[in-house]
């Protein structure tokens, strides 16, 4: 398995961020005295989870069963022995739950209070500012395997695809995808050195054993030749002027990723483009495309999240 990462592309910053909050100011402030008479893990789950919800803290419940069960050093609360669940913590498990259950009362994401987060079947660490991946982008690291394996299958040699990844963050897309294709190649790249060094640092996780990570040069010239796949899972652009989303998208988005693929890809529908996007983007993705014929791209397909939201796009090159 190979992954290489490249600098790349100037992510969207300002309020309307995907998966990505600027940062927290922690005081001093303790939300309660001392917990007299909660000494389980249950039943600080059951204490937090009220704490949380008077708050006004979404996933309260979830919250609070996370955090305890990282303290108790499970993953998930329901995977610890119930004989853990009723026994008393010691004063220091019990004070670390309550640092952490006051960075969540201060609405920092889980993943970010934990320092890591499940994808794939992969641990990855999560650190601010790299975006958190959302839960539904593991649809669209499914949907390219599909096209992989369907590949595979016309040509009838194994899947070896070369991947370019478009904005890595964490590295959550590319190393699913290393992890599953193990005879593929991933070129990730992003703008922020914070991503680069993030994925880097979870390439090199003893458990998966993938390769080194490089972070110099442009993705403008690629020396590995045409790439059969391009993923993206870009920053989602929020306005309530819907209008404005046009240029907003054709700048950040499209010209990036989509107008910059037939220079790197294989040309007469060798390749693929996959995007995630925010479900309001679907008909200005399309409007675009067949404003640019000269480009010989083609929305060939829309997949809908497990909330029913068009919410990932194939693009797929039609001429030279």
């Amino acid at each position: 398995m190979e992954l290489w990462g490249r600098m790349l592309w100037p992510l969207l910053s300002g309020p309307g961020r995907r998966g990505g909050i600027r940062g927290w100011t922690f005081s001093s402030w303790q939300p309660h005295p001392p917990l007299a008479g909660l000494s389980s893990a249950t039943e600080l789950v059951n204490h937090w989870t009220r704490v949380f919800e008077k708050k006004g803290v979404p996933e309260a419940r979830e919250s609070s069963e996370y955090i305890v069960a990282h303290v108790l050093g499970a993953k998930t609360f329901q995977s610890l022995r119930p004989a853990l669940r009723t026994q008393p913590l010691t004063s220091q498990q019990l004070q670390c739950i309550q640092e952490l259950s006051s960075r969540r009362l201060q609405r920092m994401p889980v993943q970010y209070i934990l320092g890591e987060w499940d994808f794939q079947g992969l641990s990855l660490k999560m650190m601010p500012p790299v975006f958190i991946p959302r839960p539904e982008t593991e649809e669209l690291v499914e949907w390219v395997l599909e096209e992989v394996a369907q590949r595979s299958h016309a040509v009838g040699s194994p899947g070896s695809p070369l991947i370019l990844e478009v904005g890595c963050g964490s590295g959550a897309i590319s190393l699913s995808l290393l992890s599953q294709l193990p005879q593929s190649r991933v070129i990730a790249v992003d703008k922020g050195e914070a991503a680069i060094s993030l994925t880097h640092e979870n390439a090199q996780s003893p458990y998966y054993g993938f390769s080194s990570l490089a972070t110099e040069g442009s993705w403008t010239h690629l020396p590995w030749g045409p790439v059969d796949l391009v993923v993206s899972n870009p920053p989602y652009v929020f306005h309530q002027d819907m209008e404005q989303l046009a240029p907003e998208i054709h700048r950040q988005v499209l010209n990036r990723v989509v107008q910059g693929g037939p220079h790197h890809l294989e040309g007469q529908g060798g390749w693929s483009i996959f995007l995630e996007v925010d479900p309001r983007h679907l008909e200005l993705v399309s409007s675009w495309l067949q404003s640019r014929p000269e480009l010989y791209l083609n929305l060939v397909a829309v997949r809908r999240d497990f909330c029913g939201r068009p919410r990932f796009l194939h693009i797929r090159r039609s001429g030279p």
